[in-house]
Formats: C-alpha cells, sequence, structure tokens
C-alpha cells in the first residue's frame, strides 16, 4: 500500500509539472488599421467569430485566420461585447452613449439601442436570469436587459464604480466594485445586493473571472495583485503577483488556468492545482497596452487587442492609440 500511494504521489508531481512546463507564446498578430481606441474583446467560441472593441466600432474577424468578417458601426465608444445565441443577438456597450445596441449575429446589422446608466462599460450575458448586465461606471449602477424584449428591467444601484461583473449560473452576479475595493453580490432574482465582501489586500479592481467548479473568483487589482476569493463566504484564498495595468482576467475551464492581461506588457499565467493551491506558471511578454484578454475554451487560444501610442496627455486618462497599428495578440501553447 506505501508502494502504491508513494507512485501516486510520484505520478501526480509529475503530471503537475508537466502542466506547468507548458510555454505559452505569442503565435500570431491580427493587424487592424482603422484608428480608435479599444477596451474589451470576445471570442466566439461556438462559432469562428472574433469581436474586437475598436473606436467606434466592433471589428469582427476570423478568430482562425485573422481575416475581417465585418464591421458593427455605432455612434459611440465600444466598451464590451455580450452574445446571446439563443436569441441570435449580441450587445455592445456604448460607454458615452449611456446605452447598449443591440446587433444580429447573423447579419451583424444593428437592431436596436437600449437606454443604460451612465458610461456603459463592461457587459455579461447571465444563463441562470437570462438577462444582459450592463456596468454603467458613472453612475455606479448595473442595467438588467431582458433579450427576449431588449428592454431594461430593472437597475442595480452600487456605491462605487463596477468594472467587471461574473456569474456563478446558479443566481448569483459577482461584479468587482473598484471604488470600493470590494466584490458585490447580487441575487439573480431579486436583483438586490446580498453580499458586500472587501478584497483587502486588493484594491482598485477591474478584471474578474470565477471557476463556477470551485467557486473560485479571480480579481485583478491594482498594486500587481490578483486576489483569489472563495465565492460562497467572500474569504480571502490567496493572492498572487501581477503587473501593473490589469483590466481582464480570464479562465480556461478545461486547462484550470488563470490569466491576468497586463497594460503594462506582460500575461500573468497561474494553474490553478486545487481550490486553495495556485501558482504562477509563466509570465510571457506580450506589449504596452495589451491590458484585456478573451479565452476560447474550445481552442484554447487567447487573444488580446493592443496598438502603439502617441505621448500620453496629461489630461487624458490613457495614451491614444497610433491611427494604423492596433492588432490583436493571439496567444497559444
Amino acid at each position: 500500500m506505501k508502494k502504491f500511494i508513494l507512485s501516486v504521489a510520484v505520478v501526480s508531481a509529475f503530471a503537475i509539472s508537466a502542466v506547468t512546463a507548458q510555454t505559452y507564446h505569442v503565435a500570431n498578430t491580427y493587424h487592424i488599421k482603422s484608428g480608435g481606441g479599444y477596451d474589451y474583446i470576445t471570442v466566439d467560441s461556438l462559432s469562428n467569430n472574433l469581436y474586437v472593441s475598436h473606436g467606434t466600432q466592433v471589428n469582427v474577424l476570423n478568430k482562425t485566420t485573422g481575416d475581417s468578417i465585418g464591421v458593427i458601426k455605432t455612434d459611440k465608444d465600444v466598451h464590451g461585447i455580450a452574445l446571446v445565441h439563443a436569441m441570435g443577438k449580441g450587445y455592445i456597450t456604448n460607454g458615452s452613449a449611456n446605452s447598449v445596441a443591440v446587433f444580429d449575429l447573423k447579419t451583424n446589422k444593428i437592431l436596436g439601442h437600449v437606454p443604460a446608466g451612465e458610461f456603459a462599460d463592461g457587459i455579461f450575458y447571465d444563463t441562470f436570469s437570462k438577462k444582459v448586465i450592463s456596468c454603467n461606471g458613472k453612475s455606479k449602477n448595473m442595467t438588467v436587459i431582458d433579450p427576449a424584449t431588449d428592454k431594461a428591467v430593472a437597475t442595480i444601484q452600487l456605491t462605487g464604480w463596477p468594472e467587471t461583473a461574473t456569474s456563478d449560473g446558479k443566481g448569483r452576479f459577482y461584479v468587482n466594485n473598484a471604488e470600493k475595493s470590494e466584490i458585490d453580490v447580487v441575487d439573480a432574482k431579486t436583483y438586490k445586493i446580498i453580499h458586500t465582501w472587501p478584497l483587502a489586500p486588493g484594491k482598485g479592481p477591474s478584471g474578474l473571472a470565477m471557476d463556477r467548479k470551485t467557486m473560485r473568483l479571480f480579481a485583478g487589482c491594482d498594486g500587481n495583485l490578483l486576489v483569489v476569493m472563495d465565492a460562497t463566504n467572500g474569504k480571502i484564498v490567496t493572492t498572487l503577483p501581477i503587473d501593473d495595468e490589469c483590466d481582464a482576467v480570464g479562465f480556461d475551464v478545461k486547462l484550470k488556468t488563470v490569466y491576468s492581461s497586463n497594460g503594462e506588457g506582460t500575461l500573468t499565467i497561474i494553474k490553478e492545482l486545487s481550490p486553495d493551491k495556485f501558482t504562477v506558471a509563466q509570465v510571457l511578454k506580450t506589449a504596452k497596452g495589451a491590458r484585456t484578454n478573451a479565452v476560447d475554451q474550445i481552442t484554447h487560444k487567447l487573444y488580446l487587442p493592443t496598438a502603439d501610442f502617441k505621448p500620453k496627455d496629461p489630461k487624458s486618462f490613457r495614451p491614444a492609440a497610433i491611427p494604423g497599428t492596433f492588432r490583436v495578440l493571439v496567444v497559444n501553447q
């Protein structure tokens, strides 16, 4: 029996070592020549489409080749894209328009606009409530949209700026309250806040992802820190080092891997060895400004948008991108 236990331990250690030894690299670059800023990027694992926010439009690319499939034009700045396949529609947050644009997944045509709060930013589709949720920064609230009617059915008022949100698929939303440095937990049936959990020592959270199986939240915070939280009780499980300007966190369900895309120019790759044990497997050099990412759950590739930049204007939040330099980095093992 002792020999058997020892053999299992050796095999397990070898398996963990083999997983963490896999090296990620930038395998390809997709160039987009139009001008403008950028924010979130969404990969459609059920099709071959990649949706890239860029200025006042969404560029739709073939995720395998990078070829252009189409362009979805909007009136104002684009930030996030959510997809609802059951309805054949997608949803785009238009920050300064304080609205969410609705488009047809087959034709890419705009179908309408749904009023939201001030500065509609992050967005996601909750499979439990079957609602689209927009995070509105300046008004410090979230707009709940019914994709069956494309009407706002509720507003969830927060105490601070909501950055990214996700759900457990079982009846709860989790949102990074960047201003209060906490996770706000929302009941997906009543749309009421039921918990506020401090992220300390994390501050100013932006990126957020979740392992629904282990009920672990991954919040990318200011101060070069990723905080792992137990989504059942709000307890901090551990913290891990990341680089500066993390604006998105991705999670590969099958590979049990967390990705922090850091605008400083790196991708921190973290392996989930168990619900309470995590390790930084690799820090990949990407490019300055590659602060958001999307994970393809089928191919396990990652997509990170970035550009070259002009000198920063002291009055601007971020430096302006140089026209013609916008691109999407494709990261693979």
